[in-house]
C-alpha cells in the first residue's frame, strides 16, 4: 500500500491545564516553520480572549510544522469534557495521538475522556510525561498509571507499546530518559518520534475524492468553512463537487477557495490531495460529518457520532427594571440572531424556540461551555437573562434516565469527611479512595449530573480553596427520585429600587453574605446577597442614615462594613434557584427574582404549594 510519508497527521490531547498549548506553541518555535523574527505569544494557539483568560483550550486549532523535510498537522484540542464534541471528531482526522499526562498529577478524568476517543478510533499513541522538573514529579509512577488506564479502556497489544518521551514544554526541553537531569534544549526526541511511530497517511489521491468535514468556522467574507481530511482522491480549486447531506439529499457546488495550515497561518492552496488537511469554502450550508465527493462518484463517509447536550438553560429577553441601559442588542430578534450564528460553528449546542416569542431554550454539555457563550455574547454587547441550569433526561429502553458525571477529586486529609458527606447527600457513589501520601487523598465518584450543578463553589468553601475538582459526564443511568443538591440558603432580596447604602448594609450583613458594594444600583425583586438561613429574606438595603444635629459618643468611629462577594458569572449561574434569573449585561451581572414584587411572590409560593398538596 502506498503511503505519503512526507506527512503524519496527529492530535495532541490531555486533561486541562497538563501543557498541550504550551506543548504546541514549542513545536512550532523549535521546528523549521516559522521566520526567526516572528514573536510567538505564551500559547500562541489559544487565539480567543476568554481561553487567553482562563488558560484553557475551547475550540480545536489545527497548524502543520515542518521537520526534517517531513510536514507534521498537529491538532490542538480541548481538555474540558464540556468541549469533548470538538476532541471525539478531531479523531477521525488524524492516524495518531500524543498523550500529555502531567509528571505529578498523573492521569485525571479528561485523560481517561480523551484517551477512551483515541482508543476507539485504533489510534497509534505517543504519551508524553510533561512538566517533568516539577518539584516531587514522579515520571515512573506516571507511565505506570497511564498503562493501567490504557489496559482497563481495552487497548490492544500494539497501542500498549507505546513510546515515552520526557518534556518540559515550559522551558522547552525534552528527553527520552525520566530522569531530569538527561533534558535538553531541543524538541526532537518527540519529533523523531512522531516520524518513527505514527503511521503515514495512504496515498490514495488517483481514486474519486473523499472529504469530510470534522470542524466548521465562520467568516464574514466567504461565510461557512468546512475543515476536515481528504481520505482520498484530489481536490482542486474550481472543482464541481457533490455534498452528501447527512439527510440524504445532495447538493452541488463549485470549491471557491481552499486552504492549508502552516505555522500560525491560514494559506490559500489550489489543490490538496489524500491526507491533507484542509478547509474548503464554497458551500453555504456545509455541516460536519457531510462527505465532498466526485458529481460522478458520489461515495459518503460513516456519519461522525456528535455527544448529545447533557443541560440545558432558558435564555431571555432581558426585562429587568434596568433592561436597555447598558447593552447594544437587546431585542428578542438581535438575540435570537446571535444564537443562530453559534449554531454555525458549535454542533454540540442546539437553540429550541418556546411558546414566548422572547425565550429560547438552550442545550450545552455542561455548564462551562454554556457560560462561556454567555460571557462571549456580554462581551460583545448582548443583554439577556438566563435561567437555572436543568439537566436533560432521556428515554433508553422505555426507562427515563438522567447523566452521570465522573468525579474526581484531589483533597487534603482533613477535609476528606466533609467532602464525602456532602457527596453522599447529593446521592453519589463512591467507586475509589486512595491515599495519596503526603497527606492527600483521591477520591472517585459517579453523581448524578444535577448533583454537581452549584457544588464547585460550596466544593471549594469546604476544602478551603486547597481541593481540587475534576468532572466529566461518564453515562445515562435511571433517573433518582426526588431534589438532589440545589442551594440550601436563601436569597436577601431587596425590597426597593435606589442605591445601596453602607449604613443599610451594615444593618443587613449579619443576616448573611452581601453581593452588592456600597453605591450599586438595585431594584426592587434584585438579589443583593444569601441569607445564613433557608428562607428568602425582603432586606431594605437603600436606607439612608437620618441626619440629626444630635452629637453622637461615638462619632469619630468610622463606618465598615465587610468586604462584599462580588459572584462571577460561573457562580452567579450556579447560585440560581428555579424561581431565579441571572441578568447579563456588559457591564454587570445581577440575580434576580421572577416575580420581583414580594406581595406578588408570596402569593404565588401559595399557589404552587396549594396545587402540590392537590396532586400528593
Amino acid at each position: 500500500m502506498k503511503t505519503r510519508d512526507d506527512i503524519r497527521n496527529v492530535a495532541i490531547i490531555a486533561h486541562v491545564d497538563h501543557g498541550k498549548t504550551t506543548l504546541v506553541n514549542e513545536l512550532l518555535k523549535q521546528s523549521d516553520t516559522l521566520d526567526a523574527h516572528t514573536q510567538l505569544d505564551e500559547r500562541a494557539m489559544d487565539s480567543n480572549d476568554l481561553e487567553k483568560e482562563r488558560g484553557i483550550t475551547i475550540l480545536a486549532k489545527n497548524t502543520a510544522v515542518d521537520y526534517k523535510g517531513t510536514r507534521i498537522n498537529i491538532m490542538d484540542t480541548p481538555g474540558h469534557a464540556d468541549f469533548g464534541g470538538e476532541v471525539e471528531r478531531i479523531m477521525k482526522m488524524v492516524d495518531g495521538v500524543v498523550l500529555v499526562v502531567d509528571a505529578y498529577e498523573g492521569t485525571m478524568p479528561q485523560t481517561r475522556f480523551v484517551l477512551k476517543k483515541a482508543l476507539e478510533q485504533k489510534l497509534t499513541p505517543i504519551l508524553v510525561v510533561n512538566k517533568i522538573d516539577r518539584d516531587a514529579a514522579r515520571p515512573e509512577e506516571v507511565v505506570d498509571e497511564v498503562l493501567e488506564l490504557f489496559i482497563e479502556l481495552g487497548a490492544d497489544d500494539e497501542q500498549l507499546e507505546f513510546p515515552v518521551v520526557y518534556t518540559s514544554a515550559f522551558n522547552g526541553t525534552s528527553s527520552l530518559e525520566s530522569d531530569p537531569a538527561t533534558q535538553e534544549h531541543t524538541m526532537d526526541p518527540l519529533f523523531d518520534t512522531i516520524i518513527d511511530h505514527i503511521p503515514a497517511p495512504v496515498d490514495n489521491s488517483d481514486e474519486p475524492l473523499q472529504f469530510q468535514v470534522s470542524l466548521l468556522d465562520y467568516n464574514d467574507y466567504v461565510g461557512r468553512i468546512g475543515i476536515g481530511r481528504v481520505f482520498r482522491g484530489t481536490i482542486k480549486v474550481g472543482d464541481q463537487v457533490s455534498l452528501l447531506k447527512l439527510d440524504g439529499s445532495v447538493k452541488n457546488f463549485r470549491v471557491t477557495k481552499l486552504f492549508g495550515f502552516f505555522g500560525l497561518n491560514r494559506l490559500e492552496i489550489q489543490e490538496a490531495k489524500a491526507g491533507d488537511l484542509i478547509a474548503v469554502s464554497g458551500m453555504e450550508d456545509i455541516f460536519v460529518g457531510e462527505t465532498v465527493t466526485p458529481v460522478d462518484a458520489q461515495e459518503a463517509l460513516p456519519v461522525l457520532r456528535i455527544d448529545e447536550p447533557t443541560l440545558q438553560m432558558e435564555f431571555r429577553v432581558n426585562n429587568s427594571p434596568f433592561a436597555g441601559r447598558e447593552g447594544k442588542f437587546v431585542t428578542a430578534r438581535k438575540i435570537e440572531e446571535r444564537l443562530m450564528s453559534e449554531l454555525q460553528t458549535d454542533v454540540s449546542l442546539r437553540v429550541e424556540p418556546t411558546d414566548s416569542p422572547d425565550a429560547w431554550i438552550v442545550s450545552g454539555r455542561g455548564e462551562l461551555h454554556l457560560s462561556i457563550l454567555i460571557e462571549n455574547m456580554r462581551r460583545e454587547g448582548y443583554e439577556l437573562q438566563v435561567s437555572r441550569p436543568q439537566v436533560i433526561e432521556r428515554e433508553i429502553d422505555g426507562v427515563l434516565c438522567e447523566p452521570f458525571e465522573r468525579v474526581q477529586v484531589d483533597t487534603p486529609e482533613e477535609y476528606m469527611g466533609s467532602v464525602i458527606d456532602t457527596l453522599n447527600q447529593r446521592k453519589g457513589e463512591m467507586q475509589e479512595m486512595i491515599n495519596q501520601g503526603n497527606g492527600q487523598v483521591r477520591l472517585i465518584y459517579l453523581v448524578p449530573a444535577r448533583g454537581l450543578i452549584g457544588y464547585p463553589t460550596e466544593f471549594l468553601s469546604l476544602t478551603r480553596g486547597y481541593g481540587i475538582l475534576n468532572h466529566t459526564f461518564d453515562c445515562y443511568q435511571p433517573v433518582i427520585k426526588g431534589q438532589i443538591g440545589g442551594r440550601h440558603n436563601g436569597a436577601l432580596v431587596s425590597i426597593d429600587t435606589g442605591k445601596a447604602t453602607t449604613y443599610s448594609i451594615m444593618s443587613v450583613e449579619e443576616r448573611g453574605t452581601i453581593f452588592v458594594n456600597p453605591g450599586t444600583e438595585v431594584y426592587e425583586g434584585m438579589i443583593i446577597g444569601q441569607n445564613s438561613r433557608d428562607n428568602d429574606l425582603t432586606v431594605n438595603i437603600t436606607k439612608a442614615k437620618q441626619m440629626t444635629n444630635v452629637r453622637s459618643a461615638t462619632k469619630d468611629q468610622t463606618a465598615v462594613i465587610k468586604t462584599p462577594r462580588i459572584l462571577t458569572l460561573e457562580e452567579s449561574l450556579e447560585f440560581l434557584a428555579d424561581d431565579e434569573y441571572c441578568e447579563v449585561t456588559p457591564e454587570s451581572i445581577r440575580l434576580r427574582k421572577k416575580i420581583l414584587n414580594k406581595n406578588e411572590r408570596e402569593k404565588a409560593e401559595k399557589r404552587a404549594k396549594k396545587m402540590e398538596n392537590n396532586k400528593d
